[in-house]
């Protein structure tokens, strides 16, 4: 027996596969899906705790650099503040379904991941940035800039989320950009 004289004509191994882009890209929208669905069940589940995150970030009583609540605060911005429960709540439900509507996304964009590998990646990458981007533009747009800046949640020392939104934000955006890497198709396929 004399040895394969082209070394390429031997396929490779069949778990290779695994080491490739579209696995990257379904592991990081599963791990985005993911924690967007454990926050919104966690927020539903213990609706109270993150009820009152919100609630002091929307009425800005602790934007006075540690003081007092409700003592100190810039009345140069305080009339940004929304003081009605009501509309508190509504937000704060608001920001549950979108998290729970981005996590139902990405759930599905993984699911379309995994059956990419025989049907084309286009689905795949097309929901998941859909699903990825309602993350970036909750935590980068709602919580950082309104919340963060309208809302002078910089200012406040109990009820500051703008760290914990850049987590996420970065989590996201770094999954868009390997969502997006070239490589994902094979021949007839996108």
């Amino acid at each position: 027996m004399s040895a394969d004289p082209n070394p390429a004509s031997v396929p490779p191994p069949r778990w290779l596969w695994l080491g490739g882009l579209p696995v990257a890209a379904a592991t990081l929208v599963a791990i985005n899906a993911l924690d967007l669905l454990l926050v919104a069940f966690g927020n539903i589940t213990d609706f109270g705790t993150n009820q009152a995150f919100v609630q002091h970030v929307l009425s800005m009583d602790t934007t006075n650099f540690g003081g007092k609540p409700g003592q100190g605060l810039d009345n140069d911005v305080m009339w940004h503040a929304i003081t009605s429960p009501v509309l508190q709540n509504i937000a704060y439900v608001l920001i549950i379904a979108w998290e729970a509507a981005a996590g139902i996304v990405l759930a599905t964009a993984f699911v379309l991941w995994i059956r990419g590998r025989r049907t084309g990646y286009r689905a795949a990458r097309a929901l998941s940035s859909v699903g990825l981007l309602m993350i970036i533009l909750l935590f980068m747009g709602g919580f950082i800039a309104i919340g963060g800046e309208w809302f002078q949640m910089w200012r406040s020392t109990a009820w500051n989320g703008e760290d914990a939104a850049l987590r996420s934000a970065v989590l996201a955006l770094g999954s868009l950009i390997v969502v997006h890497l070239q490589g994902f198709e094979r021949p007839n396929r996108t």
